[in-house]
This record gives structure tokens, C-alpha cells and sequence, in this order.
């Protein structure tokens, strides 16, 4: 009868999906649920919702609820976080100050000055989940699904001793999609990836065991609709020859080459990217508007006779709770520390490689060296986010100045003038939210 919790169980379709897959599996079917939030009301939201899916699926499980994180975390076997450290009127000068300066953000929620602004904010309350995880559940597990995945993990796993992994949607989601290129069936594709978060490379893309890159690029050259579906990513793959994880959206942000100026911005990244230039001030307004709204939606799903299918989806977590209980033993891409795993980047930086989950527990496999065409990008947004990861634990701003002083946009964007006063700026406007700072001046 393990014990699963959820910290930040409000989100509105997250909670519900990961139940669901995880009651599917007769060895879960038991488990007591245990959901923790800091919003009442979406915390009952997401009690009532668990326990309709309980009712429909006539499950023997038990479902908690608690605004307390240590009676959430009490016993716990297998911890599930999925937090934002303040809402969309924070957040959004995240990527509004940058944008002032020149530096053109698309999502803004992973690396360079937005990322790693979100990454100070966030990593003091990870440490302390993690810390109370010491305290009240020194066995457990953390898949930790909050964004800036790679410097938070990185943080944990650095300061603390619980066994934790990092799980993101783009190795499997991008596998999918090129497998839909070539009109492949997922079954027969098989494939290694490596490198870090929102940046590992497909570095065998097999079909039925026969290499595959060749029917990518010719779909990638030959077909327009698929060329403009990702165009960002397509130009580094007709480049690097190697397929990288995540969306354009993300990828234009992590390099020098698509949003330094407006006429690249128009050519590469109008489309296909996700969110437009131009769009930001509106996507504010949506989350602004989705949290006005989401009682409606919360209503409508209750009022449905069937609210959701109880067919098993494709969350990992589902299946590496139930591997680490005794289940089919199952393979994923998960973000671990770089213990030799890949030689040409960072030792002891967080890497997303292959992870095998069992009854073993999470077993890293060794993928050994990048290309070095990926491994030059990949290892200076490792090292950015170690130096990031070092500011926030030790409250050195100038450190935090250094690593964004390094980010490919950021850089082929400013000079280093103008990025001091940016960061400074960042600072001043996040400085109720960086406790581990006494000082906020580069």
C-alpha cells in the first residue's frame, strides 16, 4: 500500500491525468493518495476530483488531503511536485524586463535571464520539500516535474541525500513527432538520447532497427509542412545532424542563432515556435484570465457523467512508481546526476540520459561523449547553470550576473554594461522572493 504524494496537487489537469494513470496498475490500486497544496480551494478541487476518479474506477484507494506539507509527506513513499513559486504577476517580468534590454524571450521558464531568475526563486522551496523529505520520508522518491527542471534537480541533488529524478515530456514527445514524419509506428522505433534538459540529442534514431536520420532529413528537405512545423529546430538538425529534444519555442531561446535581431526573429520564429513574437502581453492575459476561469471548468468537469477516461495514458511516473514496486521494470529518459554518464559535460551536472526504474531502484545508464558539435552548445548551458545553481545556493548575485553575462542570447544581444543593469533591475523586482540574497546589486 505505497503512499503517493502530490506537493502543488492544484494544478487543474496534471493531478487528475497522474492518478488516473497510476490506479490503472493493480499494484497501485491500494495506494493512498495524498494531496498537498497552499490554495484551499484548489486543493479541495483536487481531493474532490481524485476521489471521483477513485468512485469511477472502484478503486480500494485512499485519498487525503492537507495544506500541511509535512503531514502530506509524512510516510510517504513516492513524492510527485509540481509547484510555481509565485503566479503570473511575478513571472511575467521575467520575461517583460528582458525583452525591455532586447533580449526577445519565447517561453522564458527554462534557462538565460528568465530561467534563471525562476530557478532563485523556486530551488529555496524545492530545498525545503526535499529537507522535509529527509525529515519525514528519508526513503522516498521524488519525480520532480517543475520547471527550470535542470538547475532545480541540480540544486537537490547537490544539497540534499533523497533519491530523486526529473522527468520533462520532450524526449518522448519529440520521438513521436519525427516518428510521424517518416510514418513510422512508435513500436518500431528505438532510440538513445543524451544531454541535458530541452537540449539531449537523438543520438540513434533506429526504425525496426535501421537507422532513420536519412528518412528525417529527406522528409525535413522535401516537405514543406514539416519544415515550417519546427523550423527552428530543423535548421540545427540540417546543421548538427543531430535531432534535438523540446520545441523551437524553447531551442530559439537557448542559442545565438534565431532571436538576436527582428528579421531572424520574422524568418524562424513567427511560426512554429508555440507562442509569437508580439504574443507575450496576450499570454499574460490568458493565465490571468485561466485563473479567473477555472472554477467554470472545474464545474463542468463534475458535472460530466463520465469526466475522464480511465484508460491508461503515457505519464512516466505511472510507470516508474509501478516499477519501483515491483512492476515491469521500465525505462526513461530522466534527469539525473552526471556521474560519468556523459564524458564531455560537466561531472556531477544534472543530464537527462536513460534511466532504467525497478525494483532496484533508478539505475543511470552510461551514454559516454556528446558529438562534439551538440556537446559545445550542451556544455556551455550546463556550465551557465552550474554557475546559476551556485549563485542561488551560496546568495551571490555577481555569480547569477556571471552566468546569465554567458547566455548565448543574452550575449549576442547586450553587452555586458547593459546586462549588469538588466540583472540588477530582475533583482530589485524579484527581491521579496529571494530569501538566500542579503545583497541584490551586482
Amino acid at each position: 500500500m505505497p503512499k503517493i504524494t502530490f506537493i502543488g496537487a492544484g494544478s487543474l489537469g496534471f493531478t487528475r491525468k497522474l492518478v488516473r494513470d497510476i490506479l490503472t496498475f493493480p499494484r497501485l490500486q491500494d495506494a493512498t493518495i495524498s494531496l498537498m497544496d497552499i490554495d484551499p480551494e484548489r486543493l479541495d478541487f483536487a481531493r474532490r476530483a481524485v476521489e471521483r476518479i477513485v468512485e469511477l474506477g472502484n478503486y480500494p484507494a485512499r485519498v487525503e488531503a492537507t495544506l500541511d506539507r509535512a503531514e502530506a509527506l509524512d510516510g510517504a513513499d513516492y513524492v510527485m511536485v509540481t509547484i510555481l513559486a509565485g503566479g503570473v504577476d511575478i513571472w511575467r517580468h521575467d520575461i517583460e524586463i528582458p525583452k525591455k534590454y532586447g533580449v526577445d524571450t519565447n517561453i522564458g521558464d527554462t534557462r538565460g535571464p528568465s530561467g534563471i531568475f525562476r530557478a532563485l526563486r523556486t530551488i529555496p522551496v524545492m530545498l525545503e520539500i526535499a529537507r522535509d523529505m529527509e525529515r519525514y520520508c528519508p526513503h522516498a522518491t521524488m519525480l520532480n516535474y517543475t520547471n527550470p527542471m535542470a538547475m532545480l534537480c541540480r540544486a537537490l541533488q547537490r544539497e540534499t541525500r533523497i533519491q530523486l529524478t526529473g522527468l520533462c515530456h520532450s524526449v518522448q514527445g519529440t520521438a513521436a513527432m519525427l516518428a510521424r514524419w517518416i510514418g513510422a509506428p512508435m513500436e518500431e522505433i528505438t532510440y538513445t538520447c543524451a544531454g541535458i534538459n530541452h537540449m539531449a540529442w537523438y543520438l540513434r534514431y533506429e526504425w525496426n532497427g535501421q537507422d532513420a536520420y536519412p528518412l528525417i532529413r529527406k522528409a525535413v528537405t522535401e516537405r514543406p509542412e514539416v519544415y515550417n512545423e519546427e523550423i527552428v529546430r530543423n535548421e540545427m538538425f540540417l546543421a548538427l545532424d543531430y535531432y534535438v529534444t523540446e520545441s523551437s519555442g524553447h531551442n530559439s531561446e537557448y542559442n545565438w542563432w534565431f532571436r538576436k535581431r527582428p528579421d531572424l526573429i520574422e524568418k524562424y520564429c513567427t511560426h512554429g515556435t508555440g507562442w509569437n513574437p508580439g504574443e507575450y502581453a496576450y499570454v499574460v492575459k490568458r493565465y490571468q484570465e485561466r485563473e479567473q476561469t477555472w472554477r467554470e471548468e472545474a464545474k463542468k468537469w463534475f458535472a460530466a457523467e463520465t469526466p475522464i477516461d480511465l484508460q491508461r495514458g503515457h505519464e512516466y511516473a505511472a510507470y516508474i512508481v509501478n516499477a519501483l514496486e515491483g512492476g515491469e521494470p521500465f525505462q526513461f529518459n530522466g534527469n539525473v546526476a552526471n556521474k560519468g554518464l556523459v564524458t564531455n559535460l560537466p561531472e556531477d551536472a544534472c543530464v537527462e540520459v536513460p534511466v532504467w526504474a525497478s525494483r532496484n531502484g533508478l539505475e543511470a545508464v552510461r551514454v559516454g561523449p556528446l558529438p562534439p558539435q551538440c556537446a559545445m552548445l550542451t556544455n556551455l548551458s550546463a556550465q551557465i547553470e552550474e554557475m546559476a545553481v551556485e549563485g542561488a545556493l551560496t546568495g551571490n548575485p555577481r555569480l547569477v550576473y556571471q552566468a546569465i553575462a554567458h547566455d548565448p542570447l543574452t550575449a549576442a544581444v547586450l553587452s555586458l554594461a547593459e546586462i549588469r543593469q538588466m540583472v540588477n533591475e530582475m533583482f530589485e523586482q524579484n527581491r521579496d522572493y529571494l530569501p538566500q540574497f542579503k545583497h541584490f546589486k551586482v
